[in-house]
């Protein structure tokens, strides 16, 4: 990271030609877009994936990581499986050859009643992953679905559509899900989240985690060390990332979640690195290396993703903010604040505010999304506008101390970004904004103040900050800092530090949110418990004991 002494406005402007020029100079590194198959197009003929596996020859369920689905749409549902025999293997245990994967949509678990049916192909080039958007379906409607590969037939999924966009929809459910380090504890929370009844499941990030996992699975303590060197280092190439993904989507718990209910996802830092911005890696570096890095991890994710073709990277790139609708109950803004972020100011961490991180010119969205973000709620007729997205949002002094502490890495250190959202929100007339959060591995419930330093300002929102699945190991429900923490910030309605994911159920009079936990995560198999309920009535924002 950079230090504070050198964050002239002139060493900025320079700093950004540089980044420009990395970004540019990625295109032009030898042999990097060619190995790593960077097209924005499916193979052509001619490539690896000319060639047509023959199904009858897999000899092994090629359907050991799951099916998903996401992004549903009013007439439309996305629908996800990886091809991979063996997926501690690099090529998933399958030739460089096309496969012919038939999929089938029905109104019922046992297909009785199928109503759409297809064929698509899973190229190499793509780590026979296959993404299926299937049309011309009824609105708000439960659709069950399958994939088939040779003899061999996936788990059957569940999935939705959107209500019609006109609808008057009266309720929805959903649940929020962030941080799940594989080697830090067991998917518990996701194995109840797969009985739980929500609608649809937003994934807010570290959906994935780039350090070592070593033999024994770290926390899960695998008898013996049963998981393979390939493992255990740093993921920055295309092939680590890929494998990663296929480790994490081992666990059964994680399956069974994705299988119940369709996601709605986005990135936070973890599935490329810790705490990078934009094009400036953790520790420093070229742009253009971290930019081949960041390439390798922005197609990885979207291989393994339920995401839909608008989402397909273009080099070192990816748009992942985009916009869904829940009829005119709700409209979702989904938030990418990690891509194109100012780097962060006075090094990183937990440090004192000041001219550096309050410069007006700093931005956690860039200009462009800041500007999709308030024109979307100029247009929006729904009547909840909910930001799904990474980092915490409110102001989160550490102490009481005057100045206090706060994270660089969140929105308090990009003061004049959240001001300006703030601000396009009041001027759009947003009455019931909710943002939803993840990365902090705890719970949190803020009240959105419209000006944070003054208790007695208005509310003007609410944020509904889920814990982690299972990074940071059991937690605790009343962490550390939490008499500091919940002095220090009056707008902060709720804490508590163990593991789980929330639930929101949006209605035409008010919002309930419920937080869950569960015990352990260093041992599987611990209870759920509802650990605080609040509700936020429409035109009265706050949080309330439900």
């Amino acid at each position: 990271m950079t230090t504070a002494h050198d964050r002239t406005p002139h060493a900025t402007e320079l700093r950004a030609a540089a980044r420009h020029l990395g970004r540019r100079r990625f295109l032009t590194v030898t042999g990097a877009a060619a190995a790593l198959a960077f097209s924005v197009n499916l193979p052509a003929a001619g490539t690896a994936s000319a060639a047509e596996l023959d199904t009858a020859r897999l000899d092994a369920d090629p359907f050991t990581l799951g099916v998903a689905s996401g992004d549903p749409l009013p007439d439309s549902v996305l629908l996800w499986t990886r091809l991979a025999p063996v997926p501690y293997q690099a090529d998933g245990g399958l030739p460089a050859k096309r496969v012919d994967v038939r999929w089938e949509l029905a109104l019922d678990e046992r297909f009785r009643r199928i109503v759409r049916r297809g064929w698509d192909t899973a190229h190499p080039e793509f780590q026979h992953t296959v993404h299926v958007e299937v049309g011309h379906l009824d609105p708000g409607r439960e659709y069950y679905y399958r994939f088939r590969a040779g003899s061999w037939v996936s788990p059957v999924g569940r999935t939705r559509t959107a209500p019609d966009p006109s609808s008057r929809t009266r309720e929805l459910s959903l649940a929020l899900v962030s941080c799940q380090k594989y080697d830090e504890g067991y998917y518990t929370a996701y194995r109840h989240l797969a009985q739980d009844d929500v609608d649809v499941v937003f994934h807010l990030g570290d959906y994935l985690y780039e350090y070592p996992v070593n033999a024994t699975g770290g926390s899960r303590a695998y008898p013996g060390g049963t998981l393979p060197a390939l493992f255990n280092h740093e993921t920055t190439t295309l092939e680590d990332y890929r494998l990663r993904y296929a480790l994490y989507k081992s666990d059964p718990d994680l399956r069974a979640a994705h299988a119940a209910h369709p996601f709605v996802v986005t990135w936070d830092d973890h599935e490329t690195e810790n705490n990078y911005a934009d094009d400036v890696p953790e520790d420093g570096g070229p742009a253009e290396e971290f930019l081949i890095r960041r390439a390798a991890a922005y197609r990885a994710y979207w291989e393994n993703m339920p995401l839909r073709r608008p989402q397909l990277p273009d080099g070192p790139d990816l748009k992942l903010y985009r916009r869904l609708h829940w009829g005119r109950l709700a409209q979702f803004d989904v938030l990418d604040t990690r891509q194109y972020r100012s780097d962060q100011a006075y090094g990183d961490g937990w440090q004192f505010p000041g001219p550096e991180s309050e410069d007006p010119r700093r931005t956690l969205t860039g200009d462009a999304q800041e500007r999709w973000l308030i024109n979307g709620w100029r247009r929006s007729d729904a009547l909840w506008n909910v930001v799904p997205q990474q980092v915490t949002f409110a102001l989160r002094n550490q102490n009481s101390a005057v100045p206090a502490k706060l994270s660089m890495d969140s929105w308090d250190g990009y003061p004049a970004s959240r001001d300006r959202i703030m601000a396009g929100a009041r001027a759009a007339g947003v009455e019931n904004l909710m943002v939803l959060t993840g990365d902090v591995h705890v719970h949190y419930g803020f009240d959105i103040k419209r000006d944070f330093a003054d208790p007695d300002s208005p509310t003007v929102g609410t944020e509904i900050v889920t814990t982690s699945i299972a990074t940071g190991k059991d937690g605790s429900a009343r962490p550390s800092n939490y008499d500091d923490l919940t002095a220090a910030n009056p707008h902060l309605r709720f804490y508590n530090g163990l593991r789980g994911y929330a639930t929101v159920r949006l209605g035409r009079d008010q919002a309930r949110a419920d937080f869950k936990t569960v015990s352990r995560v260093t041992v599987p198999g611990a209870p759920l418990t509802v650990s605080g309920s609040f509700v936020t009535e429409v035109g009265e924002p706050g949080l309330k004991p439900a």
